[in-house]
């Protein structure tokens, strides 16, 4: 007798159907074809047992399963469930009160019957959803992400009885209902860490701000104790909430990756990914054999924070300058090619010095000019130039830290960053690619950062004052706009120039000592 039976295989952040066939006929063997890897080999020792530990066997037939289509290599221990019910439909061991053709199946076996969480529950809902399909089961683990797609049945399970129970004697399996809206609210008034929390740095939070309502990468700079970890781990929660749209990319992007298990289905705040100074460039950008994403695709719609930036290897910080400016990332292998989306907001920190602190009198660690020019020869210029604002950290005096006030919530922080971006989006309707400034290009720049003649001059003489680069110019124009669009300015003023302008210390001549 011959069966068809639905899975799924996930590749990049999409998924592909696929179409198990089971033929048991007459004679002895046991035939898995399809391009199989060895986690699916290995499937028929997980079937036989949890079958017999169930009240059911694997029939004593020429059993023929064919994974379709045949010339994609299929991964994994998640078509189990799905290659078990075939062989129980194909050998007559259960009737069908329900079509099996109308669910995609999926699931890794336990030996006793219960069932494992699986990788790229959302994308497999999608698909199932494009496809018609009427509904999809897999392990109850998975369920709570999955039902976070609509017009699609989610059936959780538990152990391979229950859907036994539900094709055989029509046992009905209750769907999984997720209420994303009270996730999303909660989430949004109740930060894990809130800008409330820190003492001072007054100037450092408006700089935060800045580059969170124009999406600008940011380096903080400042010897250790002065807070740039702590500001850093709090930008996420001044950004604006994640859109429906950006959230189901963001969980499908985690879930491929096998990180939503214990999150309740979506993610509902923007990530903040904090990778240690040691991690290769293929854990960065992602690859292997069959291409995982990466920090940079795992910080998508989020935050990557670079702590001590010099200390990471050379090729490793080289490696994102294509993403940073693309946005996405391109895996090529000879048989296939993934790409994962990774539009985040770049967040680096470093000492200022190999010695940690700033060349002033008086504080504990002198650096030479040479030592400080080949300490930042580390990170590269065309690195650099892609971060748009620079910013000096100073340690925080006794007497902030001992005042008791709470300062400005992050709540309160993120309505006006949300307008900014707001008054961005209407800017960029038109271009698809383009939703805040600092993705603006040379022609949007001379577009939309016009200066009058005052803001001009100011800026001209700024840049020779202060010896500033050529590739400071574009950078500060971005910024500026960002400042006017937080102003609710249609034109960029002179006091949007000088506070832009500010924010670019590593450009200023004389800045190593």
């Amino acid at each position: 007798m011959l069966t068809k039976v639905y899975g799924s295989a996930v590749f990049g952040v999409d998924a592909t159907t696929i179409t198990v066939e089971v033929n048991v006929d007459v004679g002895i063997g046991y035939h898995l074809v399809g391009l199989p890897d060895n986690a699916i080999k290995e499937s028929n020792y997980r079937i036989a047992a949890a079958l017999q530990n169930n009240g059911y066997k694997i029939p004593g037939k020429k059993i023929t399963l064919n994974m379709a289509p045949a010339d994609l290599r299929k991964e994994g221990s998640s078509y189990d469930l799905t290659l078990a019910m075939g062989i129980l439909v194909a050998s007559g061991q259960i009737d069908q009160q329900f079509p099996l053709e109308d669910y995609i199946i999926m699931g890794e076996l336990s030996l006793d019957g219960g069932l494992q969480p699986i990788r790229g529950a959302l994308p497999i809902a999608v698909k199932a959803r494009e496809e018609g399909f009427k509904g999809i089961i897999l392990p109850k683990a998975n369920a709570s992400e999955a039902s976070i797609v609509e017009g699609l049945d989610v059936f959780g399970v538990e152990t391979i009885s229950e859907v036994i129970s539900h094709f055989n004697s029509g046992e009905i399996l209750v769907p999984t209902k997720t209420d994303i809206d009270t996730q999303f609210y909660e989430q949004l008034q109740n930060p894990e860490f809130d800008f409330a929390d820190v003492k001072g740095q007054e100037s450092i939070k408006r700089c935060m701000e800045i580059a969170a309502a124009g999406g600008h990468n940011i380096i903080l700079i400042g010897p250790p104790g002065s807070g740039k970890t702590m500001l850093a781990k709090r930008l996420p929660s001044i950004l604006p909430p994640l859109s429906l749209n950006e959230a189901l990319e963001t969980t499908k992007i985690h879930s491929v990756a096998g990180r939503t298990l214990g999150s309740g289905g979506i993610i509902t705040s923007r990530p903040f990914r904090s990778p240690h100074h040691t991690i290769s460039d293929v854990a960065l950008v992602g690859g292997g054999t069959y291409p995982q994403p990466g920090e940079i695709s795992l910080a998508h719609n989020g935050v990557l924070f670079l702590d001590e930036l010099p200390e990471f290897k050379r090729s490793v910080l080289e490696v994102m300058r294509q993403p940073l400016e693309d946005r996405d990332v391109t895996i090529s292998r000879a048989r296939f090619t993934v790409t994962y989306p990774c539009s985040f907001m770049l967040v680096a920190s470093m000492n200022p010095s190999p010695g940690g602190y700033f060349n002033e009198p008086g504080s504990p660690g002198m650096s030479s000019p040479s030592e400080m020019q080949r300490y930042m020869g580390k990170i590269s210029g065309p690195l650099l130039d892609r971060i748009d604002l620079h910013i000096e950290v100073t340690p925080v005096p006794f007497e902030k830290l001992s005042d008791q006030r709470k300062g400005e919530s992050s709540i309160a922080i993120r309505e006006r960053v949300t307008k900014a971006r707001r008054i961005q989006s209407i800017r960029f309707l038109e271009k698809d690619t383009m939703h805040y400034n600092a993705q603006m290009g040379v022609k949007e720049i001379r577009k939309y950062c016009k200066l009058e003649a005052a803001s001009a001059d100011l800026l001209k003489s700024a840049m020779e004052r202060l010896s500033l680069s050529a590739r400071a110019y574009d950078r500060i124009l971005k910024v500026s706009r960002t400042i006017a669009d937080l102003d609710y300015s249609e034109d960029i003023q002179g006091k949007h120039i000088s506070e832009a302008i500010q924010y670019r210390s590593l450009d200023r001549e004389g800045w190593l000592g």
